[in-house]
């Protein structure tokens, strides 16, 4: 989806995964301290939005996902996971019900295989699943914001802030009334700071929960089964998983910012030493300067100074090896 907010004074489009809305409108820093200053908005339009409907609807998606659903409260924030049989993150869902209607937004253009997979779950239950995406568009506000938000929206409270399930045509009015507007790449650095994972790029075709930290936020270890549900098991009870999530401190000399798949090596090996890991999200943040979630092998030592195409970087650990 291609948010109306581009045409906003300043705004500079966003590439993958973000296309469709703004990277920033002009001046990056000056946007992430308004956002982490609890000012502003920010424009996720271009997210998938699912809704789900019917009596059974929250016991249905309790059998389903990886978090404790089927007792969730109205306006009560969670997020939850839904693995592969062996164990391996498939989509990630950020939820709030309204009493009637349980509603999520999804990472960009992977609303359709969620709901073919819902839909090929339904089998008895009185559910409904519908893509609202055309419909609805996701607004951000920030922790601390004293916006005012709309009585018809449906609202997703958390740590971090608020995230708003608005009617897409309300979208511009919103803007105009509630601005500043904020650039994704503002609420990148925050995220990265907060060392909060994303699916598609703190994740691969083969990454668990525990490597991300997911263990607790987005996986209850105390519910009943559900797909995927033996390897968390194992490996909580067990063993370790074989990679972890990193923080980077990033050498601030370098002009460019190492992308997303970014060799991670060590530094006293340089550029032909063997690979660690990869670095899964940079940015530049206002405070810190450059940084980076990466995604390394376990066994990397906590000292260990690393290296991403050249770029040193002292990591921080996120996930205990």
């Amino acid at each position: 989806m291609k948010s109306s907010l581009l045409s906003l004074p300043g705004a500079v489009p966003a590439e993958a995964p973000d296309e469709g809305v703004a990277a920033h409108y002009g001046d990056l820093f000056r946007e992430q301290r308004a956002l982490a200053d609890g000012a502003g908005f920010v424009d996720l339009s271009h997210r998938g939005v699912v809704a789900v409907t019917g009596t059974e609807r929250l016991s249905w998606l309790h059998l389903l996902l990886t978090q404790h659903v089927s007792e969730l409260p109205p306006g009560r924030a969670t997020e939850a996971l839904i693995l592969s049989a062996h164990g391996h993150i498939e989509h990630a869902l950020y939820l709030v019900d309204d009493g009637e209607t349980t509603w999520m937004h999804v990472e960009p253009d992977t609303q359709e295989a969620l709901i073919a997979y819902l839909e090929s779950m339904k089998f008895f239950y009185r559910v409904e699943v519908a893509d609202r995406t055309a419909e609805t568009a996701v607004v951000h506000l920030p922790a601390g914001s004293i916006t005012e938000v709309p009585q018809h929206a449906v609202v997703r409270e958390t740590p971090h802030g608020r995230d708003l399930f608005l009617p897409r045509a309300e979208l511009e009015t919103f803007a105009a009334a509630h601005g500043p507007a904020i650039g994704i790449l503002a609420l990148e650095a925050l995220r990265v700071e907060a060392h909060r994972p994303r699916l598609g790029l703190e994740t691969d075709h083969r990454t668990i929960p525990h490597e991300l930290g997911w263990i607790g936020t987005a996986v209850h270890l105390q519910k009943g089964c559900y797909r995927g549900q033996e390897t968390v098991a194992r490996v909580h009870n067990l063993g370790k998983p074989p990679r972890r999530l990193v923080f980077l401190h990033l050498d601030g000399s370098e002009v460019h910012l190492p992308p997303h798949g970014t060799p991670v090596r060590l530094a006293s090996e340089g550029e032909e030493g063997r690979q660690l890991g990869f670095i899964t999200t940079s940015a530049r943040h206002h405070e810190l300067g450059p940084i980076a979630l990466a995604l390394v092998k376990r066994n990397v030592p906590l000292d260990a100074q690393l290296s991403a195409a050249g770029t040193a970087a002292a990591q921080e650990v996120v996930v205990a090896p």
